[in-house]
């Protein structure tokens, strides 16, 4: 079986998690932590970061540095992880939930324009398959009305958006914070693992503290108190040194890395650009806003019925794609408390997208199987 996914090795990981045991210190914020914080300040112009256990609890850091609380709403796509909006509903938020476009899954401003009302708090944007929401869009909507922008950019590592004067910035750096994902079906991984980006300077000390269980510890660390108490809420968010420690092995190589993904998403998007042309599928569309990070490769079927057949068609090929989200809006949680309503462009993508087998370490020959799988199904 061709997987989904496919976890690797690609240098020092082992070896550096080796040195973090050596160093007798594996508990969080040692040598390997820093290390990778001060890559993505550097790389990305990241004005702070914070690496966390995932990219669940970077949102929740969020949720909490937002002051979110009961009564608030906060505006976050359809389509998209639960993680994206549990975040927010966990501090008493009504989740209040915005279409995609209708032709890319990325979230529409205008669908997030007409939700906004005198509760709105918070709007998420979440970049998905790596490729930028309109931010440009977002930021306006937010400034008009005094709101945060969190993004989710769990998919989004080494990627940019363009605003409308040709400046060009990193996914991340653009709304007041920012969550990545390092899961094993990330570009960069180490198992599980997260970070938040907080772009204001403001919230530098409370997000520190929130981050260490709600105490100063950070600062008592850095000698900038005689003690430490509890001063905030806050959980523990902090990973350990071994997953920083196979995480900055994976930094050392992002470039190689981003050139072979790249690579493959190219071979997948002009092998099946023919089935495109003749509408059997529809292929991913980039806005010109934005880059490609080589995250994913998804194809879009034409129903729900014909991705179904695909799937069993691919499965007794011994090829294993998968298929996600399904639209929050009609979950078996939110419509506990919440009447049903259509979102016609997230069930869309919820019946028809299918994601293709997509890894650092995936074949030529492997990658020609599938297209070719996918081709002989189009053509029967």
């Amino acid at each position: 079986m061709i997987p989904f996914n496919k976890p690797f090795i690609i240098g020092n990981e082992l070896k550096y998690i080796e040195d973090a045991v050596k160093s007798g210190k594996i508990s969080g914020d040692g040598i390997f932590t820093k290390k990778c914080q001060d890559f993505f300040q550097a790389k990305y112009s990241f004005p702070k970061v914070l690496l966390t256990t995932s990219c669940t609890d970077a949102l929740e850091m969020a949720a909490i540095l937002c002051d979110i609380k009961e009564g608030d709403e906060v505006i976050v796509p359809s389509y998209t992880f639960v993680s994206s909006a549990n975040a927010f509903a966990l501090r008493g938020a009504k989740i209040i939930f915005a279409d995609s476009y209708s032709d890319n899954p990325n979230v529409d401003p205008e669908s997030i324009e007409k939700l906004i009302t005198p509760k709105t708090k918070a709007i998420v944007p979440v970049h998905y398959a790596g490729i930028a929401c309109d931010m440009e869009k977002i930021l306006n909507l937010a400034k008009m009305h005094n709101l945060f922008v969190i993004e989710d950019a769990a998919q989004a590592i080494d990627s940019y958006y363009t605003f409308s004067n040709g400046t060009k910035k990193a996914l991340g750096s653009i709304g007041h914070f920012a969550a990545f994902s390092f899961h094993e079906t990330k570009n960069i991984i180490a198992g599980e693992g997260g970070m938040l980006v907080i772009n204001h300077p403001e919230y530098f000390e409370r997000a520190e503290i929130i981050r260490e269980k709600g105490t100063n510890r950070s600062a008592f660390f850095r000698g900038e108190v005689n003690k430490y108490g509890w001063v905030d809420i806050g959980s523990s968010f902090l990973p350990s040194e071994i997953i920083a420690a196979f995480l900055f092995a994976q930094l050392e190589h992002l470039d190689t890395i981003q050139e072979k993904r790249k690579q493959i998403w190219e071979n997948y998007y002009y092998s099946l650009q023919d089935l495109d042309n003749n509408k059997l599928i529809k292929l991913p569309k980039i806005p010109n806003y934005a880059t490609n990070n080589g995250h994913m490769f998804y194809i879009v079927c034409n129903s729900y019925e014909e991705r179904s057949s695909l799937i069993n068609h691919m499965k007794s090929k011994e090829i294993h794609p998968v298929f996600h989200y399904l639209s929050l809006n009609k979950s078996e949680y939110y419509l506990k408390n919440n009447d049903l309503f259509e979102m016609p462009n997230s069930d869309k993508f919820t019946d028809c997208l299918l994601r293709l087998p997509f890894y650092y370490e995936l074949s030529a020959e492997e990658q020609y199987k599938i297209i070719d799988t996918i081709k002989e199904y189009a053509k029967n």
